[in-house]
């Protein structure tokens, strides 16, 4: 669906298309009133007056534009961001039925000035623009705040007592039955992102109204502005803005600011896209360390045959499901130790330089990669700026296994670790603020769990960085019975927006899953397999 372009500041805000219609014996009339030397009708002049111009946009918008909320608010948050001012403005009921808010958003558009829903909230965005006359829908008689009857019917603006049922500050202001047209001339390319264009259909028609209504809008309907498609939008081509219009279920407030930002600015992963796991993605990774095949898959062969492995089961899995499946690594780099080591924290750090020839050959192949980290004494945090380096690149993620995360005194293959979820939202935090800090796009941030002990008070988990995507790992082995005992345990009561993955043991499982099992028999489908 498209619309049109932004205004620069050195052009035309708008040309009129339509501003008065007289009848030649109107034009007469008022030509003779005014050559007898009286004042004549008070009938504006059609090309000096601007009165009944529309809305004159904001000289520096600050781009991208985010209108977070319901759709009264986000209608509002449009017109804030993107208007200086307008005499005029388009107000529905905050009930209306679609067909009505779909003429409102036309006539909204058709003469150039901002749509809202009514609310109480109103009134602050009608004085700061300087409104001095509405166009409500379903509409009234003007001149006065009934509305009727045969355009209110099922609509909260309705009032059968005979009361308005209009705002205080939107039944202050004259209303009219029609508003001059107006036309943008602008050349901004702009896509606007909405979980519902039906129902945030005042804040788009604004972005309509104020940057034009041509082929150089195009409106996504997305609960994420970082889907697929709208990037793909926004890359099309240069210097194309965006407005993210709207709460969904998975982002509000700031963090649909920041999702935003990623969208317009960020880095596209190697396989394109900005999300790793929006969508239908999932991922199919090696486990384990280069060079130890007794860590697991990854490190039972060198560095151009992991990477035709792993795409070798990225194709029996795409062979028997519709998904899209993207092959991943994801690699050990600090390993749980029996000793002490020079720093006594019972965990060898691998040297980032050692992992480097992986992820700069993973990235040519499409390949995403994991940094797995097992601390034992340090903590996460610490060991993960290690490898700030590598995880500044745009496919690289970060991996947490709380089983070697140790308390003092505690020995590795003793007791099952365990990590506490301060310590856990500290390290996203630090990941998120990297990601955005980096202009990257979104990261996987895994956590490993087979015990529900291991993550502790899991339900304090922030799951309110739009720069990760939380998946929780369960890696438990033994029978299926047995796996679909920890699976089950380990979704029960998932934190909203957080993903799961699973893992497959080739030589602990009795027997390992087939890609035929994994995707059929458990519920839900991952989005992350491992082969350890």
């Amino acid at each position: 669906m498209t619309s049109t372009n932004a205004r620069r500041p050195d052009q035309p805000a708008l040309t009129r298309r339509a501003a008065l219609l007289l009848g030649s014996a109107g034009i007469v009339g008022v030509a003779a009133a005014c050559s007898d030397g009286s004042d004549g009708p008070d009938i504006p002049f059609v090309g000096d007056d601007t009165s009944t111009d529309g809305a004159q946009p904001s000289e520096e918008i600050s781009w991208p534009v985010t209108a977070p909320g319901d759709p009264a608010a986000a209608a509002v948050a449009v017109s804030a961001a993107l208007i200086a001012s307008s005499p005029a403005a388009v107000v529905v009921g905050p009930d209306a039925a679609d067909e009505v808010l779909t003429e409102a958003g036309e006539a909204a558009v058709a003469a150039g000035v901002p749509c809202f829903v009514d609310s109480p909230d109103l009134g602050g965005e009608l004085e700061r623009l300087g409104v001095e006359r509405v166009r409500l829908f379903p509409a009234t008689t003007a001149g006065s705040s009934e509305t009727t009857s045969e355009t209110s019917s099922g609509s909260a603006s309705s009032s059968a007592s005979g009361e308005s049922a209009w705002s205080e500050a939107v039944s202050a202001l004259e209303q009219v039955d029609s508003l001059p047209e107006v036309e943008r001339d602008d050349t901004r390319r702009v896509v606007v992102t909405t979980p519902d264009e039906a129902a945030f259909g005042a804040a788009v028609a604004t972005v309509r109204a104020v940057l034009g209504a041509g082929e150089g809008t195009t409106v996504v309907q997305a609960s994420d502005p970082r889907e697929d498609e709208a990037v793909e939008a926004l890359r099309a081509e240069r210097e194309t803005s965006l407005v993210a219009v709207g709460d969904s279920d998975t982002l509000t407030g700031d963090a649909l600011a920041g999702a935003a930002t990623m969208a317009a600015a960020a880095q596209t992963l190697p396989t394109g896209g900005i999300l790793p796991l929006g969508g239908e993605r999932r991922m199919i990774a090696l486990y384990g360390h280069p060079g130890v095949a007794g860590l697991g898959l990854l490190g039972e062969q060198d560095l151009d045959t992991s990477i035709e492995r792993v795409k070798g089961l990225v194709g029996d899995y795409a062979s028997i499901d519709d998904s899209q499946f993207m092959p991943a690594f994801e690699v050990i780099v600090t390993i749980a130790d029996s000793a002490a080591g020079e720093d006594g924290n019972y965990s060898t750090e691998g040297d980032p330089q050692m992992y480097r020839p992986w992820v700069d050959a993973a990235k040519e192949a499409g390949v995403y990669v994991l940094l797995d980290l097992q601390p034992g004494y340090t903590d996460f945090v610490t060991q993960a700026k290690i490898y700030e380096e590598l995880l500044a690149e745009p496919h690289v993620g970060l991996a947490l296994d709380p089983e070697w995360r140790l308390e003092p005194g505690q020995r590795h293959m003793e007791q099952i670790g365990h990590v506490e979820i301060e310590e856990v939202n500290e390290t996203a935090a630090w990941l998120a603020e990297l990601t955005r800090s980096k202009g990257l796009p979104q990261k996987v941030f895994m956590l490993h769990q087979f015990q529900l002990q291991m993550l502790r008070d899991r339900d304090q988990l922030r799951t309110d960085l739009p720069e990760i995507v939380t998946v929780i790992h369960a890696d438990g082995h033994g029978t299926p019975d047995l796996k679909q005992g920890t699976w089950g345990a380990i979704k029960a009561d998932l934190p909203d927006g957080v993903l799961l993955g699973w893992k497959n043991f080739i030589d602990e499982d009795k027997p390992t899953f087939t890609p035929q099992r994994t995707m059929t028999e458990v519920d839900p489908k991952p989005r992350f397999v491992s082969y350890q």
